[in-house]
């Protein structure tokens, strides 16, 4: 059986569904047991398919983890972005920080998941995972809209310390519920956009 490559004939509905199957339970995998044991034996364990299946759509054990680490942070992005999207744009980055402290409380195996691809990317002296400008940047974005009419008007290097506290503390927030299921991560994203002092939504209801 000859390995399926992508960008060459488009998948089948059940090859896109086996795909599909294989990077969920890598992603549950990863979450579970840590990147270094994801094994293709071990994925093709937890998807239940044969190993020369995971090959098959894959080829590389690298491949299947890029595919369920990119499957998870297009999910992220997209969530948060469309509630970004629907916010008042002086109201954005309060929005963007309960957005994604909800969306990686809410799949924790995907946060660990992004976790641990950052963690095996610094042990092999790879770039971070994701990259430090695409962290901080979406988030710089919102900022400098929102406080364009300040006066005076942040300047670009406060907005981007900003984003980068802003960021380490939602990672900071994530990290502990991972740990502790049953922390407050909603009083924490509250917490959060307080001590940045940025206009919150919530506060109007």
């Amino acid at each position: 059986m000859a390995a399926y490559t992508p960008g060459t004939d488009a998948p089948t509905r059940i090859e896109r569904l086996r795909r599909a199957q294989i990077i969920n339970a890598t992603i549950d995998l990863v979450a579970a047991r840590g990147h270094a044991a994801a094994s293709l034996s071990r994925i093709a364990a937890a998807a239940g398919v044969a190993k020369g299946t995971v090959i098959y759509h894959f080829v590389s054990r690298d491949a299947v983890l890029d595919a369920a680490y990119d499957h998870v942070l297009a999910l992220l992005i997209e969530q948060v972005a469309a509630q970004v999207e629907d916010a008042d744009p002086s109201r954005a980055p309060a929005v963007y920080v309960r957005a994604m402290i909800a969306h990686l409380s809410a799949h924790p195996a995907h946060a660990r998941t992004l976790e641990q691809a950052g963690l095996a990317a610094a042990a092999s002296g790879e770039p971070s995972r994701p990259p430090g400008r695409s962290r901080w940047e979406p988030l710089a974005q919102l900022i400098g809209e929102a406080t364009s009419s300040s006066d005076p008007a942040p300047g670009p290097s406060d907005i981007r310390t900003a984003a980068i506290l802003a960021g380490g503390m939602i990672d900071a927030v994530v990290r502990e519920f991972l740990e502790d299921p049953a922390y407050d991560t909603a009083a924490a994203a509250r917490a959060i956009i307080a001590v940045m002092g940025w206009d919150d939504p919530e506060d109007d209801r």
